[in-house]
């Protein structure tokens, strides 16, 4: 999705070079709807410049700085030579960011979606989180609650939501669950230790994954699950509830597996 309007003095965007000619190099903006902008040759490079195609070429991908916009004249004056090395690299990987999440747009509403609402959910992403990658990766990282804020639908937090659990990767996601285990034998707390135990994964835990059980308050334990991504997360987190229901059901006892705390604060 591009935008639409025009950029503003000050911000940085990605385009590519679409022509050189001796006074400067012509630039589609890749971010905005059939914006154009120029950069003078006196800001293509830092010193004198001889010849400006030594310094770009046509087609390649550039991140300039926004100097001036003169809407009525349909100009945006553009500088090269005023991005420093660390903007260009986070403005690019930025962009690529904003690709990766057009996409993800295109799979969540792919059938039966117009042009106009496919807009006003990504816009509704962005003024809610700032960008539409950010949008989708709190999604992923929280899940409905992320987009409590928007005037989003049911059915099109869901389908976010999903597509986010999909395919965004966070570098640490952490989610938390309760187990409530209970033991009628007179021997209950070894029983609850082995449940434990289990749920822990007796060793047997993926080196990326960071698992945790710690008591909240008869009969009520924490489950803390630390993954790469929220879907290895949730499935960590419900197969070590699993193994604690197993371990103590084998006993006669019972797990109940919730996600909301009950017990008193500590």
């Amino acid at each position: 999705m591009k935008y639409s309007g025009w950029p503003t003095p000050g911000e940085l965007v990605v385009g590519r070079v679409d022509e050189i000619e001796d006074f400067g190099v012509f630039v589609d903006l890749e971010e905005y709807e059939n914006k154009r902008g120029l950069v003078h040759v006196s800001e293509v490079a830092s010193g004198w410049i001889k010849n400006v195609r030594d310094h770009v070429n046509v087609d390649q991908m550039v991140v300039c700085k926004v100097i001036e916009v003169d809407e009525s004249a349909q100009q945006v004056d553009l500088s090269i030579k005023d991005v420093n090395d660390h903007q260009r690299s986070d403005k690019i990987q930025d962009w690529k960011n904003e690709q990766k999440a057009d996409k993800w747009m295109e799979i969540a509403f792919s059938e039966g979606i117009n042009d106009d609402d496919f807009r006003r959910i990504a816009n509704e992403l962005i003024d809610s989180h700032g960008s539409l990658y950010a949008g989708f990766e709190q999604a992923a990282i929280h899940g409905p609650e992320a987009l409590d804020g928007t005037d989003l639908d049911d059915d099109e937090i869901d389908a976010i939501v999903e597509t986010a659990r999909e395919n965004v990767s966070v570098p640490y996601v952490t989610v938390t669950g309760y187990v409530d285990l209970r033991s009628p034998d007179s021997d209950g707390v070894e029983d609850v230790r082995e449940a434990l135990e289990a749920a822990e994964g007796n060793g047997e835990i993926p080196e990326e994954i960071d698992l945790e059980v710690t008591y909240v308050g008869a009969p009520e334990y924490r489950i803390r699950v630390q993954a790469p991504n929220y879907k290895t997360a949730e499935d960590e987190l419900e197969a070590s509830a699993g193994r604690a229901r197993e371990a103590i059901g084998a006993m006669g006892g019972s797990a109940e597996f919730h996600r909301e705390r009950r017990t008193d604060e500590e």
